[in-house]
């Protein structure tokens, strides 16, 4: 293997194994101090129909935000069928939710996506444009959520507390700064050591080289997708309606399982730990989506911890099994196209 090939290589295990610490962290912490018992009874509250009902919707949603993608593909003038475009989708699904490694799914998508059609780039880009259209989406939901329906307004829960977090981060002040100094420290002496200025050299070069291809990537997806602004409304508005129709239902699940809680507040809460949970900090989001759906339910509406973490559990086991399509596809090969391009415009030309 050539060193090129390995250093690529032990880069990508060095990060699937900071983000599985990562996740492993945040499980602990999320079980730690749990009532077992009332967890187990929380469980027992669950209507089975409503959870089928959240399964569905979020299954239904995936077909949304395919179409999204689909329109943001012809964006580009890549004229791919539908079908071809949902299965990819649900491909990526299933990398994402159920079998994340170093790999993740929107890299499989965008490598896909590039065996339909000779506009490779394009293709591939539409996948990053389409997560950033996604996101955005999300952090707009959020934000009008928040703003429109929920600052200002305490809960009595919240009321009562008294401090909150900034209570809990004085009474640990001590250990926190020690902890902080600690890292800071030792990444100090690491960076002074002139090997590792030697080693760190080339690295930088190759980052800023990358950097300067992505930007420009970035600034040809931006001008063609800047000059079709009703592509990308369309797009924000396929996400409100997808990612909405799912949010209700988990508020009618959280019901379900006995959560006193207005659906603003969930208008609020999973957009945010959707977004949270999209970054590559974790493995698919995992112990870090559930340990801040249980932080926010907890200190914003004052529920159980163990009802919350419930809700977050029916969230990623409906995750999981949405995405199980996405498997019996890449199984099938249902993901590759017949003949080499299947973009009818492209092929004639």
């Amino acid at each position: 293997m050539l060193p090129k090939a390995q250093g690529a290589k032990k880069r990508r295990y060095l990060s699937l194994t900071a983000r599985i610490s990562v996740a492993s962290a945040a499980i602990l912490w999320v079980l730690h101090g749990q009532d077992w018992r009332e967890l187990t009874a929380v469980f027992q509250r669950l209507n089975l129909w409503y959870f089928a009902l959240s399964l569905a919707t979020f299954t239904a949603a995936q077909f949304v935000i395919a179409v999204r993608w689909w329109l943001l593909l012809r964006a580009q003038a890549i004229h791919i069928a539908l079908r071809a475009a949902l299965r990819l989708h649900f491909l990526g699904l299933f990398y994402n939710n159920v079998m994340p490694g170093s790999v993740g799914g929107d890299l499989l998508k965008a490598w896909y996506v590039t065996k339909h059609t000779d506009k490779r780039l394009e293709g591939a880009l539409s996948v990053v444009v389409d997560r950033a259209v996604g996101l955005a989406g999300l952090l707009l939901m959020g934000t009008i959520a928040y703003l429109a329906f929920v600052r200002g307004r305490l809960t009595p829960a919240e009321a009562a507390r008294d401090g909150g977090m900034g209570r809990w981060l004085l009474a640990h002040k001590a250990p926190i700064v020690g902890a902080t100094l600690g890292v800071v420290g030792v990444l100090a002496l690491v960076l002074i050591h002139p090997n590792t200025r030697v080693r760190l050299r080339p690295l930088a070069g190759r980052i800023v080289l990358w950097a300067a291809v992505a930007l420009r990537r970035v600034k040809e997806a931006i001008v063609v997708y800047c000059s079709k602004p009703l592509t990308i409304l369309w797009a924000l508005l396929l996400t409100f309606v997808a990612q909405s129709t799912v949010i209700t239902a988990f508020w009618l699940l959280g019901r379900n399982l006995a959560i006193d809680a207005g659906a603003k507040y969930y208008f609020v809460i999973f957009p945010v730990m959707w977004v949270v949970a999209a970054m590559p900090i974790s493995v698919a989001g995992l112990g870090v989506l559930e340990a801040g759906i249980v932080e926010l339910f907890t200190r914003l509406v004052g529920t159980a911890a163990e009802e919350a973490l419930a809700l977050a559990f029916c969230q990623r086991l409906v995750w999981v099994l949405a995405s199980l399509p996405g498997g019996i596809i890449h199984l099938l090969g249902a993901h590759l196209p017949r003949d080499i391009f299947v973009d009818a415009e492209n092929r004639l030309n």
